[in-house]
């Protein structure tokens, strides 16, 4: 395997860069407007006319160790023994978004396909749907990494390149198939839980109504204190810890939004009535810690193999609350995985790994998810 790493300002900047050929795959991240400008799949066909090229608009990029904003990062890979195939679909109503994943996962089946990465829409799909969808249609032995688009901190709208114009409400889904590639993937959060745990008395889907008979809404409120003014966007600074029924890990769920009308709080996956859900709150070393372990995790299941290539999907929640020390979970990944990875990624609406190799795919808020991919 061989990879390419570029950084361009402007799309006019494409034409510029040194990109080979010959690649078969080309993966984009960067900002949302600059996705959406006509000229930049031109550019990108023209630059690798042979390259799947699939990708999505982030709340900042990922180049190296290095985190951006504003900008495209282009990653070049041209394997020596793997293939790779892309299926999307376009998802009409974020209702659709579990069966839009079981078909897409269906499609992609075959006796040598190795790992899924996905690349969906971050506000038209429902991303804890979507991944219900994947796990149900997964064939043995075979697991899927990606993440959720962003859009900044301003959460409008997200698109995905899935070999075509950036576009809303795509979800991508992208096969490797291989007897040589190793794949290994972690997410792991860092965040402290603090408060009681409530019980969820009223939801709908991904909208929260009442914790213990009261007001969710309010109950946030009275926790934040003077971040209350500033919601929805202080709450990503406080999410919530979701303990489902029968399952002995939480998962973490972020706010996308808040309505005074009724009361209620739209979060990037569902949250189920009758689970248990628990405030959280920032430990920065924690934090860095988290995306530490996620990588030794990755190393652990190449079993002996280096990483050649690692995609890294951070949440825009960490990014909030590590501002001038986001680098350091960068770096200390980079650090784990040696010289010899490179390292790409983007900060997203929602990270899509299981927790660990033997856990099972779930929708994660608030974490680090690292996955590689070796062929050496």
């Amino acid at each position: 395997m061989q990879t390419f790493q570029f950084q361009a300002e402007r799309v006019s900047d494409i034409a510029q860069l040194a990109l080979p050929q010959d690649v078969h795959w080309l993966l984009v991240f960067g900002n949302r407007k600059l996705l959406q400008e006509p000229a930049l799949f031109p550019a990108l066909r023209q630059a690798c006319p042979q390259a799947l090229i699939t990708g999505c608009s982030t709340a900042g990029e990922i180049y190296g160790t290095e985190v951006l904003d504003g900008q495209l990062v282009l990653t070049a890979v041209r394997f020596s023994q793997t293939r790779v195939r892309m299926v999307m679909a376009q998802s009409d109503s974020a209702a659709d978004s579990r069966t839009v994943g079981s078909a897409l996962l269906a499609q992609l089946h075959d006796a040598q396909l190795r790992h899924v990465l996905v690349l969906s829409d971050g506000i038209q799909v429902n991303g804890s749907e979507l991944v219900q969808g994947l796990r149900e249609a997964l064939p043995r032995g075979v697991n899927v990494t990606g993440g959720l688009a962003g859009d900044g901190a301003d959460f409008g709208s997200t698109v995905v390149i899935a070999n075509a114009p950036a576009a809303e409400g795509v979800i991508a889904a992208i096969g490797f198939y291989s007897e040589q590639l190793r794949v290994g993937f972690g997410s792991i959060g860092g965040w402290d839980a603090f408060g009681p745990e409530r019980v969820i008395t009223r939801s709908a889907g991904n909208v929260l109504f009442d914790l213990d008979g009261e007001s969710a809404l309010g109950l946030y409120k009275t926790y934040l204190g003077p971040q209350a003014e500033k919601l929805p966007s202080s709450a990503l600074l406080f999410p919530l810890a979701l303990h489902l029924p029968g399952a002995d890990t939480y998962v973490v769920r972020t706010i996308l939004g808040v309505s005074e009308e009724d009361q209620s709080m739209t979060f990037a996956g569902d949250l189920p009535q009758g689970a248990r859900v628990q405030l959280m709150k920032a430990n920065f070393n924690r934090l860095v810690d988290g995306a530490i372990a996620a990588a030794e995790d990755n190393l652990l299941q190449l079993h002996g193999r280096p990483p050649e290539l690692a995609i890294l999907i951070s949440c825009i929640g960490r990014k909030l609350v590590l501002q001038q020390r986001i680098e350091e979970e960068t770096e200390g990944v980079a650090e784990v995985l040696g010289a010899g990875a490179r390292l790409a990624g983007f900060y997203s609406y929602g990270e899509i790994a299981p927790h660990s190799a033997l856990a099972r795919c779930e929708l994660h808020n608030q974490t680090m998810t690292v996955t590689t991919f070796s062929e050496a």
